[in-house]
């Protein structure tokens, strides 16, 4: 199997990837708090897990870049265990990061993101660095593009939430001994919608805090391993399909 990681190529073998037109993944996710069964790192494994099945299943070359592993978490903060970062820092983050690729000689970026906070502005963030790196920058989220998969798989909701069904299923089978199983019990909250997908009229920022005690969106109770298998091949597969018709 092909290496597809960034950081364990050489400098040679990426220029090579580059001259061949190979695409490169970023993934993005963030460093926040994620109920008292999960890590703070989820949203960044979990972006960083389906980007690299990705580009082992696609038939097109791509590379995976280190992972972003900060973003947009304001929300999360009162909880602890939270890094945030400004919406300009984010923006002067991925600039460097997207003109550093493409100074190696890659030309397609695609931003892989795994954090519901991050996607409105990743999406305005594409059009300016477009504009700025005079090259076509692309954005989704894992749970985006493998939607249909999603919906198909979880039994107690149809989206993924927070530190919900959804994600600690995906835990559960990429980082089981990242599980605090025990606290499985308490990981249950309401449900919600992501910011981009709300029907309310008016949007006001909203602390995680007023909407789950707990820090959990959903219901973890419901997850599993086998579910948490599927829901990363599904994603992976859907990346993986999108690079391969694609010119």
């Amino acid at each position: 199997m092909a290496e597809v990681e960034w950081n364990r190529l050489t400098a040679t073998e990426l220029r090579e990837l580059a001259a061949e037109g190979a695409t490169v993944l970023v993934p993005i996710g963030s460093t926040e708090q994620h109920g008292p069964h999960l890590p703070t790192g989820v949203d960044d494994f979990l972006a960083k897990e389906v980007c690299t099945r990705a580009a082992v299943k696609a038939r097109r070359k791509a590379v995976v870049a280190p992972s972003v592993w900060c973003g947009l978490a304001e929300h999360h903060m009162a909880f602890g265990g939270t890094f945030t970062l400004s919406l300009a820092t984010l923006h002067a983050l991925l600039r460097d990061i997207c003109r550093s690729i493409l100074r190696t000689g890659f030309q397609t970026i695609v931003i892989v993101n795994g954090h519901g906070g991050n996607v409105t502005a990743l999406n305005a963030l594409a059009t300016e660095l477009t504009v700025e790196l005079q090259t076509r920058i692309g954005v989704t989220s894992y749970f985006t593009i493998g939607d249909r998969t999603v919906r198909e798989t979880l039994e107690a909701q149809e989206t993924l939430m927070h530190a919900c069904e959804g994600e600690t299923s995906m835990m559960l089978a990429a980082h089981p001994d990242l599980v605090r199983i025990e606290e499985l019990d308490k990981a249950v909250g309401p449900r919600i919608s992501l910011p981009a997908g709300s029907a309310e009229p008016v949007y006001f920022p909203v602390s995680f805090e007023e909407i789950s005690a707990v820090g959990v969106a959903g219901d973890a109770r419901k997850a599993t391993a086998a579910k948490g298998e599927k829901l990363l091949a599904g994603c992976a597969q859907a990346l993986a399909d999108w690079l391969d018709a694609t010119r």
